[in-house]
């Protein structure tokens, strides 16, 4: 078990049932780097995986 998976473990527990828009979600990433911008790095990975998901180039 990755030490991520206790994090992510919390938000499925506290929020599983609840429904966001991507456009949420993207505010929300904006803010926690503004707050924590030794991560942005991190979070921009996220965020370009989670958009091309679909691409069928990778």
């Amino acid at each position: 078990m990755y030490f991520t998976d206790r994090g992510i473990e919390e938000l499925v527990e506290r929020r599983g049932e609840e429904e966001v828009s991507l456009l949420w979600l993207g505010e929300r990433l904006r803010e926690f780097v503004d707050l924590n911008p030794e991560f942005e790095t991190p979070v921009e990975r996220l965020a370009t995986w989670l958009a091309r998901l679909d691409d069928e180039d990778e």
